[in-house]
């Protein structure tokens, strides 16, 4: 199975960091946080790994080359050379979709979770099951108190079911989730998760493990200088 990892955002909280350096190449623990993913793919047995750029996006191949450094091959969806500008996380799957399977890994380059396995063993049997995404959730930080979906009885994600979690970044989708979205469409992911919900066909799970959405400079120092 292949993996998206995204990497098109400006980050604006981030700046000014962010304003000379893409987010997912800023260093955590002595390497770029969107290498912290790229080994944990490799481990966890996928080989192809789709990068989706439009911020700095030409220090994404000067940094990353071609993977095999991890032992994989790197494709590129450039959005800020197609399109002027980053597509937002649905429309940035949709662009990438020529260079994904029928279901595939989604992470968010600037994301830090460590133990987070990647498992094939997860992925095959979303592949066999017919749901059109399968999600992972943490605990709301304080910057997300409300969080964003329950996880219900049966393991799917709802609106109704408490408590209320956050959205990890971390995802499988099925790519008939993201087919109706023309190619170039600009459009944020909630929409989808809630068609998906209202259809019964997003599956959910809670991550305990270390994880971390770095959004400001205060936040990737504080994580730099922790154990």
């Amino acid at each position: 199975m292949k993996a998206l990892i995204l990497a098109a955002g400006r980050g604006e909280r981030m700046r000014p960091l962010s304003d000379r350096t893409p987010k997912p190449l800023l260093p955590v623990h002595g390497k770029p946080l969107i290498e912290w993913h790229l080994e944990a793919l490799a481990r966890a047995g996928v080989r192809e790994v789709v990068i989706n750029t439009a911020w700095l996006e030409e220090q994404f191949p000067a940094a990353l080359g071609d993977g095999s450094r991890w032992n994989l091959r790197i494709a590129w969806s450039m959005e800020g050379r197609d399109h002027g500008r980053a597509l937002e996380t649905a429309g940035g799957i949709a662009k990438a979709l020529p260079l994904l399977g029928d279901a595939f890994w989604v992470v968010s380059g600037d994301i830090w979770a460590p133990e987070f396995a990647f498992s094939a063993a997860d992925a095959h049997a979303f592949e066999h099951s017919g749901a059109l995404g399968e999600l992972w959730f943490v605990p709301n930080r304080p910057w997300h108190p409300a969080g964003d979906f329950g996880i219900a009885a049966d393991g799917f994600a709802s609106r109704e079911a408490t408590p209320k979690l956050t959205y990890a970044n971390l995802a499988l989708f099925r790519a008939d989730l993201f087919r109706d979205i023309v190619p170039g469409t600009r459009l944020p992911l909630r929409p989808k998760f809630e068609e998906a919900i209202d259809r019964h066909g997003l599956r959910a799970r809670r991550w305990d493990g270390r994880w971390d959405n770095l959004g400001t400079p205060e936040q990737l120092a504080a994580l730099d200088a922790s154990a």
